[in-house]
């Protein structure tokens, strides 16, 4: 799978090299709520609630003041106060000016704890401080606007989307307290103008028919329009779920996901030999010589591995699916990596999930690398094709097919 992982590779980097300043930019954010929240707590009372006898009054902000980190500058603005008995004097500056130092290493880490619910208070501390002032009403508010964010998003609405291909995967997390691994459903969508988009991810189970079904049944309610092709894994219940909710959507099983399947049944002095014939079948010219290919790996391994010959035999029809699409997006479409790449940018199958009570804490968290990584999601080339796909044009070996009429 050399050209297919490099291309992978690519992707993450990319993705990575724009998380730390979206970091920032959100830590930023969470400082500028925090000093308002001090500001609240000092005076008893929210920005627009009446006030009792004394007390003081909000007077709008001091000069911008910029804190230098190792991962790049932040700037807040100080809320000042008046008619006030005694001076205030804010205790989140002078904890994080302290800290500014330590904050350009851990930030990304902090950052992505602070998204999961029970680690909210953790990463602030982490950030600020033991001494950090965080009462349980600025943590409460703080983490209640996160979930208000994700759940916005996942009410929106999709009656303008014009949508072309999904890539399905599901994510397994494995929760500390969970007795089953439990997945976030993960559907990417990619439009006419080449434009993709997160569409939704949701817990629920990979194998699960239902949990796939509810997933692609709540997209239609919020007004999206079945695709003209879907990419996913070799998951039964992800194709139950798309033959009952999509049934006009054609079908194309993951390359990557088929390939490791075949070599896990193979003994390992073979499977260098096995996966250079297998993966030059998906590169083939055309669905024939796709066809030779995989024939030639029979005769190759019949005799002596007929479970890997058979597995590779499989569900074909939907392995070559792709030679039904414009050539231009083929090296998109052969796989389900357009899902997997963001996440193994910040390694999140293996090492982010596992510090989760709970698989629900971890969707928000997972969510915002999400949407991190929909900020540098490339456009897909071959507009023009896009526009014929979403038309209905058909197309034979990568070529679209012009029907020619006979005259009168």
């Amino acid at each position: 799978m050399g050209e297919t992982r490099n291309e992978s590779e690519h992707t993450s980097s990319v993705t990575w090299e724009h998380l730390e300043p979206f970091i920032r930019t959100k830590i930023q954010e969470v400082i500028q709520q925090l000093l308002e929240q001090e500001v609240t707590e000092h005076l008893g009372r929210g920005r627009y609630e009446r006030r009792d006898e004394g007390g003081g009054y909000r007077n709008g902000y001091g000069k911008p003041r910029r804190l230098a980190t190792q991962a790049g500058t932040i700037t807040v603005r100080r809320p000042r106060l008046r008619d006030l008995d005694e001076e205030f004097v804010s205790r989140v500056l002078p904890l994080f000016a302290r800290h500014t130092r330590e904050v350009g290493v851990i930030l990304p880490e902090l950052y992505l704890h602070g998204l999961a619910l029970g680690d909210f208070e953790l990463a602030m501390r982490g950030l600020l401080g033991e001494a950090a002032p965080l009462s349980s009403s600025s943590i409460d508010r703080l983490r209640s606007k996160w979930q208000r964010e994700f759940d916005e998003w996942s009410t929106r609405r999709f009656d303008d989307r014009e949508l072309v291909y999904v890539w399905a995967d599901g994510v397994y997390i494995k929760a500390g307290l969970e007795k089953e691994k439990a997945a976030l459903l993960v559907i990417i969508g990619a439009m006419k103008d080449g434009s993709k988009e997160v569409l939704t991810i949701v817990p629920g189970f990979r194998e699960s028919k239902e949990s796939w079904l509810d997933a692609l049944r709540d997209l239609r309610d919020r007004g999206l329009r079945p695709p003209r092709l879907v990419v996913a894994d070799g998951a039964a219940g992800i194709w139950a779920a798309v033959d009952e909710a999509w049934p006009e959507a054609a079908a194309q099983r993951c390359w990557n996901h088929k390939i490791m399947n075949v070599l896990d049944r193979l003994p390992k002095p073979v499977q260098r030999e096995a996966r250079k014939l297998l993966t030059s079948i998906p590169y083939a010219a055309t669905s024939a010589q796709a066809e030779k290919l995989r024939d030639a790996f029979g005769e190759r391994f019949e005799a002596r591995y007929p479970d890997a010959v058979r597995t590779l035999q499989k569900d074909w029809d939907r392995m070559v699916t792709f030679y039904a699409f414009p050539s231009e997006h083929w090296k998109h479409i052969r796989t389900t990596n357009v899902v997997e790449s963001p996440f193994s940018s910040v390694r999140l199958r293996t090492d982010a999930a596992r510090r989760f009570k709970k698989t629900p804490n971890a969707t928000a968290m997972i969510w915002k690398v999400l949407m991190v990584a929909e900020l540098r999601f490339r456009k897909l080339g071959g507009e023009v094709e896009l526009a014929d796909v979403y038309e209905g044009m058909k197309f034979v070996d990568g070529r679209k097919v012009v029907m020619r009429h006979r005259a009168a």
